[in-house]
């Protein structure tokens, strides 16, 4: 019976490779996580994030990344947002292989606020609309509520592995959401634009290789996807800011914009400096909220390289 309560089954194996006995027992944990109260699923997600930090679970790499992002910040300091990072990131987590129809009704019913509006606005222009997004407060909710809203919603994602994540599929495709890869995903956002919906995007993810640009987040180089300036430039879709903060048990949508793309006549400064701009915004919102971003994250793995630039990876109109 706890299996038959999660009503949308896992993606295929070979969408979101794991074991049928991993797939199982997870199936059966969050069956039993979803039949709680809203308090004693907020208690659990806390304790597994206790524990992941008590284990050391990255938690040399985030602590070295708040120290490199916080310098004036003492080692008490750090380790005490290092903690509220990882009861975040669970809770973050949960939510997103539960889905927005398990979320507290606090939760949920607060996502979308009158700000939505700039993005509905935006879409009477009838050239679509880009949402850039970070893994900040409840990043998986926010897609999930936007899409039930009625936004006909796109998120570019990464191919994932294992039990757990098939879950996260399965979540995303029943709240409505429609999914683009992020590999080649330039053309399936163009197109989505075209048909007047919304695309929205990881932008604090690392990338590597010839397709990465170099802009500064926190004071170092960060290789990211220029994929969003290139899909405004070439589509003139408008690109906002999005995010939703968790503020005392609700989560607070936040949309800014929208960010033009500059037009010097120098394609791939333009692109560069949207990108940096998008990063910008991304990184004044983390220094607000800075427990509930990703720190977790190896965001500066890949080091600038003479192969990485825009250049590459702009298409000819």
């Amino acid at each position: 019976m706890l299996l038959l309560a999660l009503d949308v089954p896992p993606p295929s194996a070979a969408d979101v490779p794991a074991s049928p006995l991993a797939r199982a027992a997870v199936r059966l944990v969050l069956g039993v996580v979803r039949l709680l109260p809203a308090t004693a699923r907020a208690a659990f997600a806390e304790a597994v994030g206790r524990i992941a930090f008590a284990l050391g679970i990255r938690r040399r790499l985030t602590l070295d990344n708040l120290a490199a992002a916080f310098p004036a910040w003492s080692a008490d300091e750090r380790r005490e947002v290092a903690r509220r990072t990882y009861a975040n990131m669970a809770s973050a987590a949960l939510e997103a292989a539960l889905g927005a129809g398990a979320a507290p009704a606090s939760l949920a019913s607060s996502v979308v606020s009158d700000e939505i509006r700039l993005v509905e606005r935006a879409l009477a222009g009838g050239r679509g609309a880009l949402v850039v997004t970070a893994h900040l407060g409840s990043w998986e909710l926010l897609g999930a509520e936007l899409s039930r809203r009625g936004l006909p919603l796109h998120a570019v994602v990464r191919p994932l592995s294992g039990a757990f994540n098939a879950e996260v599929v399965a979540a995303r495709v029943r709240s409505g959401l429609r999914l683009i890869s992020a590999r080649g995903a330039l053309p399936a956002t163009l197109a989505a634009l075209r048909r007047n919906e919304v695309v929205t995007v990881l932008l604090d993810q690392a990338v590597g290789g010839k397709h990465a640009l170099f802009v500064p987040f926190f004071g170092r180089p960060a290789a990211t996807t220029p994929l969003v300036s290139i899909a405004a430039m070439r589509s003139g879709a408008p690109v906002f800011l999005g995010l939703a903060p968790r503020d005392q048990g609700a989560l607070r949508l936040h949309l800014e914009g929208p960010f033009p793309v500059p037009s010097t006549g120098n394609r791939s400064q333009d692109v560069w400096a949207h990108t940096a701009a998008l990063t910008a915004a991304l990184e004044r919102a983390v220094r607000e909220h800075p427990d509930q971003w990703l720190w977790l994250h190896r965001r500066w793995k890949v080091p600038p390289g003479a192969t990485a630039g825009v250049t590459q990876t702009l298409p000819q109109r």
